[in-house]
């Protein structure tokens, strides 16, 4: 005779087999997910942990090249003329260029032939070239010119007007009518708001600001270009140096990871009671 409860049995130990593995499942699952969030948090933490060290690095490179600049030895003190230099803090690499801001044309203080003489260096024509130092010039310029082209502004699309002030940022020559992305980029980095001279100093000019002065021709600048990259210039170059400087800092860890720094400082001197710097613009990243 068949023993029924027994037989009844069967059926419920089989669900409650199969709960079990469901559960065991479910709960290697839930481990293999808390696993793979745990690394992720600790691949990230050790990521925000080496992009601080890195970013540290190039701050202390700042720091660096402040020093520097101030050295009481003309020997060992630096050349604000865009050259690399490089030195190791911690296991970091950091490659510092400083440039000095009376080396490069000021959109606020240049003249029009300095300003026209820059955007033909960036490869803008003749023509098109003056025009839109006029248009600096204007953006610029307390009231109204005579032959003024506001209205061109309006013509053009846009729903603002000139300035009719100085500019408050490198950033903002973009809003000059005629000012083309691909202009901008080649002139950025040799435009300042800082220098308040009608001219670059030759002695730091980058590359295109330098093309700017007006009576250089290009063998004039070639050979400027090539006594700078010569050992032991910095006594033989003329030229007064500025006191406002661009600073780029670009540390690098053994691993690869990266941070950039872009300052622009003015420097104070050893004033008692006063900072020996102030910051005039602080950047980090890529870009101008």
């Amino acid at each position: 005779m068949t023993n029924a409860p027994a037989m009844a049995c069967r059926p419920q130990r089989g669900v409650a087999l199969l709960v079990v593995l469901w559960a065991c499942t479910l709960l290697a699952i839930l481990l293999g997910s808390y696993a793979a969030l745990a690394r992720t948090e600790g691949l990230q933490a050790r990521y925000q942990f080496s992009q601080a060290r890195a970013h540290y690095a190039a701050e202390a490179g700042v720091m660096r090249a402040i020093y520097a600049l101030q050295d009481p030895s003309p020997a060992t003190r630096w050349m604000p003329d865009g050259r690399d230099y490089t030195f190791t803090y911690e296991d970091a690499r950091v490659t510092l260029r400083v440039v000095d801001e009376s080396g490069k044309v000021d959109i606020n203080s240049a003249s029009p032939d300095v300003l026209g003489g820059l955007f033909r260096a960036a490869g803008v024509p003749d023509g098109q070239a003056s025009e839109l130092a006029n248009r600096v010039v204007e953006w610029r310029s307390f009231g109204v010119l005579p032959g003024s082209q506001t209205g061109a502004y309006g013509m053009a699309g846009r729903d603002y007007k000139p300035r009719h002030g100085p500019f408050a940022s490198v950033e903002e020559l973009q809003m000059v009518l005629g000012m083309e992305p691909a202009i901008y980029q080649k002139i950025a980095s040799q435009v300042t708001l800082w220098s308040g001279r009608n001219a670059p100093e030759p002695t730091f000019a980058p590359p295109l600001a330098l093309m700017a002065v007006p009576g250089m021709t290009p063998a004039q600048a070639q050979t400027l270009l090539a006594a700078r990259a010569q050992q032991g210039v910095n006594a033989t170059l003329g030229g007064g140096r500025g006191v406002t400087h661009s600073i780029y800092s670009e540390a690098t860890l053994p691993d690869g990871t990266r941070s950039i720094l872009r300052a622009t400082v003015r420097l104070q001197g050893a004033r008692s009671g006063a900072q020996p710097y102030a910051v005039l613009r602080w950047r980090e990243g890529e870009g101008e």
